[in-house]
This record gives C-alpha cells, structure tokens and sequence, in this order.
C-alpha cells in the first residue's frame, strides 16, 4: 500500500521578486534563482512591481536602480511602507552616493553591473538564511524573554520590536533596529563593523562591511542624533561603534 506523501511536511519555496527592464538580464537572474530551488519572476516596471508586491508578498525583492518612469529608489522606498522583504539592488552607476541613497531608503545589500548571477543568488541565500528579527544569539534569546531595555531617554521593545525616544516612537527598518539592538544590549562595548555584520547580517554573509556606516547613518537622523555631538550612537574611528554615553 502506498502512503500518500505529506507535501504540507515540506516547506513553501521562498519567493524572489526581479524587478529589472533589461528582459535578458532578467530572464538570466530567473533561470539561475529557479535553478537554486526558489519561485521567482520578473517585472520590468516599478509601478508594476509594487502592485504584484502588495498582491503577492515576495521573500527577496532583486531591484534594479536605473528603471524607467518609476525608479528604483522609489520602488524601494514604496515597498518600505507595506513590506519588510530583503531588498537587493543592482546598479550600473558606481558612484558611491547612488549606493548611499538606495541603501537610505531601506535596501539591504547592493550589486554593481556587471555582476556574476551566482553571486547574486549566494546573497539571497544568506539573507534568506538570517533569521527575521536579530541574528545573534544573545539579541534572540532577549526577544524571548520580552526583554526592555532603556538607556537614558533611549527604550526598546525587542518583543515589539519598537524603539522610542522620549515619548516619540521612531520607525526604524528592521536593519537599523537590529544594529540598534546589538549595541544597547551591551553599552560602552566597542563593536567592529565585522562583529557588526555577523550579528546582524549573519556569519555567512560577505558583503561590504561599510554597509553598517550607511545603515547608522540613517539611524542616527531618525533618533536625532548628532554625529558630532552623539547622544547615543558613538563612532569608534578607524573600528566601528559603540553605545553611550546616553543622558
């Protein structure tokens, strides 16, 4: 007799969504995404892309920053206000200002043109392989215990995973949260952008570490934070950052 297979035992495939209107470029990074075991498609639109993004809540969104009409920056920034997919971008313009801006509005990793599709598809991979909410275990193991914690005016909620200053709530995207996190948990202690990346992006991941620069940059303006005159966020020069001190 033949037992019926349990198709519910096997986990959804994650969904990859492509936005890019090169339809070659496209239709290659499918083939090797599908080749790797994900269900992924492609749109050459951004207006496109956000509608399918609402309807079908994609894993990864792979974004292209140079789209007609509707860019990419704005496709990102769109996604940001329903969506906390990961978000790679591809870029052909190497200025490091189009990387800093796309980052800003909630990107998680970037590629520059040309790239190897295999290396695109290891990164999803390691994104898809950091668990939602921290990396590290410590910063895990907090959110378990619906841990608080406070440091001057400073509050965050790891099981609601809300951050407020004073009495105003600050909307911080899940990288800038986690990084926030990390460095509360243990303040005073001076992180390296390495330590940095490995608890927030996860040990396998191998993007450039300089990422956390952009990512603190954008925290600090939304917790008001003067890098000059750091109330919270210090930088370590020539290593990383540190928390404190907070009054």
């Amino acid at each position: 007799m033949t037992t019926p297979l349990d198709h519910s035992a096997h986990p959804p495939r994650a969904r990859v969504l492509v936005v890019e209107d090169e339809a070659h470029l496209g239709r290659l990074i499918v083939s090797y995404l599908v080749r790797d075991g994900y269900d992924a498609e492609v749109l050459g639109d951004g207006l496109e892309a956000i509608a399918h993004a609402r309807a079908n809540p994609p894993d990864v969104v792979v974004l292209d920053l140079g789209l007609p009409g509707t860019d990419g920056i704005e496709v990102c920034r769109t996604l940001r206000t329903f969506s906390d997919c990961y978000v790679i971008i591809l870029t052909a313009r190497v200025e490091e200002v189009d990387r800093l801006i796309g980052l800003s509005v909630g990107a998680d990793d970037y590629l520059t043109k040309p790239f190897s599709p295999r290396e695109l598809v290891a990164r999803v991979g390691v994104m898809l392989r950091r668990p939602r909410g921290f990396a590290g275990s410590a910063a895990a193991a907090a959110a378990d215990t619906h841990e608080h914690l406070t440091i001057g005016s400073l509050s965050l909620d790891l099981a609601a995973r809300e951050t407020r200053v004073a009495d105003r709530v600050v909307a911080l995207t899940r990288i800038e949260f986690d990084l926030l996190a990390v460095m509360a948990r243990q303040p005073r202690r001076a992180f390296s952008r390495d330590q940095l990346t490995e608890q927030v992006w996860g040990p396998a991941w191998f993007g450039d570490p300089h990422l956390v620069d952009v990512h603190v940059g954008h925290m600090r303006r939304k917790l008001g934070d003067d890098p000059s005159t750091p109330v919270y966020v210090q930088t370590v020069r020539g290593y990383g950052y540190r928390m404190g001190p907070c009054t």
